[in-house]
């Protein structure tokens, strides 16, 4: 287990200006893009902490019937920078920089679940491990981003 590395957090859910005090139904609000809302995927718990999100089956095949290996990236890669962005605060922007994954099961029907949890927080990285598993909860990938985080340039 990977012990979580926290140097400075950003203002994210904790900051009282944010426009909606409630991390998860901002999301719900804003969304989480266009290629997450095409592949269903649906935020069901959204803080610096943990994220979880989940994306069906049905529709993120490939031609053998299986989950494609794309499709978990995204699911991986949606929650990863979400939660990146949440921990930078407002003012900041956090982008990927790396991701890698490795497929253990495929996915056949149902849906999958990813469970996003923090290895590292801090001021300009961050890096996070996203387990996507099955409807039997048997680990099918597993994901880790790390992410940059900028400064948002005042645009007039």
């Amino acid at each position: 287990m990977t012990e979580l590395s926290q140097d400075t957090p950003g203002q994210g859910a904790r900051d009282p200006d944010r426009l909606d005090p409630d991390p998860l139904d901002y999301v719900r609000k804003r969304g989480a893009g266009a290629l997450a809302e095409k592949m269903g995927i649906e935020f069901l718990e959204f803080t610096i902490e943990r994220a979880v999100a989940t994306m069906p089956v049905e529709g993120n095949t490939q031609p053998a019937g299986l989950m494609h290996g794309g499709a978990y990236v995204v699911l991986g890669e949606s929650l990863g920078s979400m939660a990146a962005n949440l921990h930078a605060g407002p003012g900041r922007l956090a982008v990927g920089i790396e991701i890698n994954a490795t497929h253990t099961r495929s996915a056949t029907s149902g849906l999958v679940t990813g469970v996003c949890t923090p290895i590292h927080l801090g001021r300009t990285l961050t890096t996070h491990e996203i387990a996507i598993t099955d409807d039997q909860g048997r680990r099918c990938s597993t994901i880790r981003i790390t992410n940059l985080i900028k400064r948002l340039d005042a645009r007039p």
